[in-house]
């Protein structure tokens, strides 16, 4: 009997789930209801699949409003009348554009018009879809309306938007927020009413007693729409499941392009390689799975044919068809991967490729798919209020000073805090979780058998890719899987680098960068993964990852493979990873090992580190089949759903084990390490994949550093800041340069081994008078002096200043100052915008004039290069002014092992971390005057003592602990260091 509910989804306006909203209607004894959230789709498929548990029967539509003017409420009589509506609605959505008075025409689709509108627009003649709505507060209108006679067009609408008092305070306060305005000052024209609220099913029929063909009209409207989705156990696979003309035509294709392309990969394959690649294509066929490859394909095949570098990761790489197709690059027989980690008939849903691009060339390829495929858009996401964030707003709306917001949404407040900031925490409280606006997820690409319309509105966010109004869990439960297409800054950095080399070194060799069988067996690369050496290589640079491969001395491709995973937390967390070191470095310690496990896990010692070692023990150690190995896996990650076949899988692994004659102590310990682990491990080859992309960052940065670190700088760096890469490149014997007017671009460049900065560090610096002095210097040559500059460039006194005083002009060996008053003198103070200036059409005879000398002092460049660039490329430690004490440096570290000392260090990072106690804890590293790295400790006892107050250089005093060789401090005092002041302050 309801035609115009809201949820939360009615974004900022809402104050129910959907799930909510069903609750409410069985409260109130209503069967058949129908969900209209404003200009918003998102509920509508989990409002059916939930409805159907509470056995009432579900309609589906939109409320179609400009702001908070109703214009009209359409429903789906059908799915084909809900596509209409979505192909409808997202005309204005991804346009932008107004809803008109009258909807237009829409096949399987009931319009009803408020009555107010009727009224307003003086509609009189009705189409036989169209209908007017009354709520019970205008039937008094109605009784004295025209209207009336419209017997056979009059329906039930009641809008239901609220429960009770609490959810109409909260609505206005959304509706504040939404408006930017104080709650006190929030027109009333933008609330709901008090009265749109669901009422019993009796006591509507009571308010409408006096007009029963009204209720006849509703019931009948309500009774022609019917709405069907396939949802989990009923669920069909709703991808574009046929990529060529027929499944029998799909799989030919894909049979023949492994047989094109296996020789690519083995150059001798053997019987192995060819049973793998049987088994495989078997269960890809059998479960029709083949489309999901040939799209994969097509994507990659596309990517390559522009140079676009790509890497296949995640638990695709478990499969011997995607690296003979070149999605991945990971040989499975090499690593002895599960293809069962990948697909099994187990698993009802496609698998799941995560393929990175470059993030330049990732929205080349999302259009590319766009453009190929008939039925794609992105994936959505939720964006919720947030606890802390809602408060905020809410302090706005009641109109708090920023001083109270701050206090309160850190959550410093004492008992003695007034109603209104009472009111806030409540109700803060109430909103946290609430969706706030539909965003796009991060990697998520549909693309469909039916239109995407078929399931949902689209809106056009600034990404400029239509994008539905669902996320991922609904999306997996109708049968709708994503495509992962992500965009990484690695990649960028390996393209880059080659490109720079091959402009800055000419004459060197050519480079094969896909080459990694090489990378992998060369003792140089290697010796950067042992000694961490591997500052800008992607996905091994951070202080951890280095202080890992430093403990394992890790010098090849399967240790390099195995630290990726044992870093992760849960194998952190079961205490696996120190034993997994111990084993590797001493090899008299694997004997320590359960004999079964270390037969089952040789390569690993004995310890569970990948996702498929799980698989690994429930296979060999519980007899289970790899297809319930990989239930348990899924299970244990929380990515699966059927507690029920979980539990029984559970169950079968420790009856076997007892079958097998394993003791409970020995299957409980066992049991307990998965359970720690598992749903944090990596699988093997996602590991493997990021590994294969960290050897060819390590290629550049082992055999051209200079040319590789300007392409890390040129990409936003990565784990470290910009003046970090600058230092490390300065250590790989660049000499670095402040940015110059005659060889400087928008990004760095390297010429020989020096890296000249690039213009786009100055912050200060228009865009747009970048590429005025780019394109002049490009058409008509190097700038001679800084007055053929100024007659060249137009240029205000504002910008100039910026140039001069980073020392753009040291090429004319004046002192900046002379330039600034040469400057000055020159543009006479003018400070009219760029754009508004005019070259000037004939060279005009400069004056000259004599600048009496003014002292400098070089701490004004310091202070100069800090100001504007953001950091400075001088020697930090040159800068201090506290007296050094004796000292001992970083490469003496062993040399202390358990002894206190004193190290000074720049800081390069740090973190806070949080011990098993849940206390906090503070991971920093430094380096030294002489560049070498130093990690440090702070423990609880001494993290808020001495805390790190931003970047500069301390003393840190503490004790040496050397952990299979890798020496860092605990430490125990630590002090940030004076330097010198700006000495024109």
């Amino acid at each position: 009997m309801y035609l115009n509910c809201h949820t939360y989804y009615s974004l900022r306006y809402g104050t129910f789930s959907e799930v909510e909203l069903l609750l409410l209607a069985k409260e109130n004894n209503i069967d058949t209801l129908a969900l209209t959230d404003i200009n918003n789709t998102s509920a509508c498929m989990n409002f059916v699949q939930q409805a159907k548990k509470e056995n009432i029967k579900p309609v589906i539509g939109v409320d179609f409003r400009n702001g908070n003017q109703q214009q009209f409420v359409a429903l789906a009589k059908s799915n084909v009348g809900f596509q209409n509506i979505n192909q409808y609605l997202s005309t204005f959505l991804e346009s932008k554009t107004s809803i008109p008075d009258k909807a237009d025409s829409l096949e399987d689709v009931f319009i009803i018009y408020p009555f107010e509108k009727v009224l307003e627009l003086n509609i009189i003649d009705f189409k036989d879809h169209e209908f007017i709505g009354i709520s019970i507060a205008e039937i008094n209108k109605l009784r004295f309306s025209h209207l009336k006679k419209y017997e056979d067009k009059l329906v039930i609408q009641q809008q239901v938007t609220i429960r009770n008092k609490k959810d109409f305070n909260a609505h206005r306060l959304l509706r504040a927020i939404d408006n930017n305005t104080l709650l006190s000052k929030l027109p009333t024209t933008e609330e709901c009413l008090t009265s749109d609220v669901m009422h019993s099913k009796v006591a509507l029929q009571n308010h409408f007693n006096e007009f029963p063909f009204i209720l006849k009209n509703t019931e009948s409207l309500l009774q022609q729409c019917s709405i069907n989705f396939g949802f989990n156990d009923d669920r069909e696979n709703q991808n574009l499941n046929i990529y060529y003309n027929s499944f029998e035509q799909d799989c030919k294709a894909l049979l023949k392009l492994c047989d094109e392309n296996i020789d690519k990969r083995y150059s001798n394959p053997t019987q192995k390689v060819h049973d793998r690649l049987q088994k495989e294509l078997k269960v890809i066929i059998d479960l029709k799975f083949v489309s999901f490859f040939l799209i994969n394909y097509d994507i990659i095949k596309y990517a390559k044919s522009n140079n676009f570098f790509h890497v296949g990761r995640g638990s695709g790489a478990n499969s011997i068809v995607a690296y003979i197709l070149g999605i991945t690059d990971v040989d499975p027989i090499e690593l002895d991967l599960y293809f069962e980690r990948f697909i099994n008939p187990f698993r009802a849903s496609p698998p799941d490729f995560d393929i990175d691009f470059s993030w330049k060339d990732r929205n080349t390829v999302t259009q590319y798919i766009f453009d190929r495929f008939d039925n794609v858009a992105l994936l959505a996401t939720y964006v919720t209020f947030k606890y802390r964030a809602v408060v905020r707003e809410l302090g706005k709306v009641f109109g708090l000073p920023k001083e109270e917001i701050d206090k309160l949404s850190k959550g410093k407040t004492n008992t003695d805090i007034d109603d209104i900031a009472k009111l806030v925490l409540k109700y803060g409280k109430l909103i946290e979780g609430f969706p706030n606006y539909v965003s796009v997820h991060s990697a998520g690409i549909l693309i469909l058998d039916k239109p995407i319309h078929y399931y949902s509105a689209t809106s056009m966010p600034p990404k400029g890719f239509a994008t539905v109004q669902f996320d991922m869990n609904i999306a997996d439960d109708v049968g709708i899987f994503k495509f992962d297409i992500l965009g990484q800054r690695g990649l960028a950095k390996i393209k880059d680098a080659l490109e720079i080399i091959k402009e800055n070194n000419p004459d060197a060799p050519p480079i094969d960068i896909t080459d990694v069988e090489t990378f992998k067996k060369d003792k140089n690369i290697n010796n950067l993964l042992k000694t961490g050496g591997a500052i800008g290589a992607y996905y091994v640079e951070s202080p951890a990852m280095r202080g890992l491969m430093q403990k394992l001395q890790t010098e090849d491709y399967i240790g390099l493979v195995a630290a990726s995973s044992i870093i992760r937390p849960g194998v952190s967390g079961s205490g696996m990873k120190d034993e997994f070191i111990k084993r590797h470095r001493f090899p008299e310690k694997r004997k320590e090992a359960n004999p079964i496990l270390l037969q089952i896990m040789p390569e690993t010692y004995g310890v569970m580190v990948y996702q498929e070692d799980v698989m690994k023990v429930a296979n060999q150690f519980a007899d289970l089949t790899l297809g319930e190995a990989d239930v348990l896996r899924r299970g244990m990650s929380g990515k699966y759903r059927s507690v029920a076949e979980f539990k029984a899988v559970e169950d079968k692994f420790i009856a076997n084990c007892r079958k097998k004659g394993h003791k409970d102590e020995l299957i409980f310990e066992v049991w307990n390490q998965i359970k720690s682990f598992a749903g944090y491990a990596f699988a093997k080859g996602h590991s493997a994949s990021y590994a294969v992309e960290s050897y060819q960052s390590l290629f550049l940065k082992c055999y051209y550093p200079i040319e590789f670190m300007v392409a890390v700088l040129n990409n936003g760096g990565g784990f470290y800041s910009q003046e970090h890469y600058i230092h490390e490149a300065k250590m790989c014997g660049a000499i670095v340069e402040l940015p110059c007017i005659n060889k400087s671009d928008h990004a760095n460049t390297v010429k020989g081994k020096t890296i000249y900065l690039g213009f786009g560090y100055l912050k200060n610096l228009e865009h747009l008078l970048i590429q005025r002095i780019l394109t002049e210097r490009q058409l008509y040559g190097h700038f001679l002096s800084l007055d053929d500059f100024i007659d060249r460039v137009t240029i205000s006194i504002e910008q100039l200043t910026v140039l001069i005083r980073i020392d753009v002009f040291r090429f004319t060996n004046k002192p900046k100052t002379a330039l600034l008053w040469q400057a000055t003198f020159k543009l006479s103070g003018t400070k009219k915008p760029i754009e508004q200036q005019q070259g000037k059409l004939f060279r005009v005879q400069n004056q000259h004039f004599e600048i009496p000398k003014l002292n400098t002092h070089w701490l004004e460049n310091v202070y100069d290069e800090m100001e504007l660039l953001g950091f400075t490329i001088h020697d930090y430690f040159s800068l201090l002014t506290d007296k050094l004490c004796p000292h001992v440096k970083a490469k003496k570290m062993p040399e202390f092992s358990n002894k206190n000392i004193l190290l000074y260090g720049l800081l390069v990072t740090t973190r806070f971390n949080k011990t098993s106690q849940g206390k906090l804890m503070r991971l920093s590293t430094f380096i030294d005057a002489d560049g070498i790295y130093f990690d440090a400790v702070h423990f609880t006892n001494v993290v808020h003592q001495f805390p790190i107050n931003g970047m500069g250089i301390y003393a840190c005093y503490g004790k040496i602990t050397n952990r299979f060789g890798f020496c860092s401090m605990n430490v125990i005092q630590s002090k940030k260091m004076s330097i010198a002041g700006d000495p024109r302050l």
